[in-house]
């Protein structure tokens, strides 16, 4: 994958696993744009997020919508991504120690890497991981690590963040989490 560092994404996420891959594939048919993530998630959604410059990513994405109709659950264009969001969506992170926890649920896929984008451009966190939808019935949510401020800063940022791509079912900081849940997440 190429460096994402100042990169734009691009997400559409669908109720149709049959119009998902035919968004995907009009998404990279009319513009100049790599797939990160292509796949059904439950509750028999499907989820597709592009990465390239900004304008191929808008046009991407309005194509991803045009074909994904009346069936399009949420969708968004992120330009300039924050680093730690496609590797959290991987499951490549590297985080040093675990300090506080911040953790957001969201009703989509797609809220909640908004979410995610927006705590991690607002404080010193680092993003552990996005679970997208797999056995969540169709919610997701983002787990962060920092210390206690800059957590409760980054989480009341990502709730702000989803605006009305929402709604946020719930969030939480945990200051202080314990051994046994801290081995859970690595």
């Amino acid at each position: 994958m190429k460096d994402m560092n100042l990169r734009t994404i691009g997400c559409v996420e669908l109720n149709s696993v049959a119009l998902g891959m035919l968004a995907a594939d009009a998404m990279v048919k009319a513009a100049a744009v790599e797939i990160v993530i292509a796949r059904p998630t439950c509750p028999g959604r499907y989820l597709v997020i592009v990465t390239g410059d900004t304008g191929a990513v808008e046009s991407s994405v309005k194509a991803g919508r045009a074909a994904g109709g009346d069936l399009m659950v949420d969708w968004f264009t992120i330009p300039s991504v924050h680093p730690d969001v496609i590797p959290a969506l991987s499951g490549t992170t590297q985080t040093g120690p675990i300090g506080a926890l911040g953790i957001i649920e969201t009703c989509t896929a797609a809220s909640c890497i908004l979410a995610a984008d927006a705590a991690a451009k607002s404080a010193l966190v680092s993003l552990i991981e996005i679970r997208i939808a797999a056995g969540l019935a169709g919610k997701a949510f983002v787990v962060m690590t920092g210390d206690v401020a800059s957590v409760e800063s980054a989480v009341q940022s990502g709730v702000a963040g989803v605006g009305d791509a929402g709604p946020v079912l719930s969030h939480v900081v945990i200051p202080s989490p314990s051994p046994g849940l801290k081995a859970q997440l690595l």
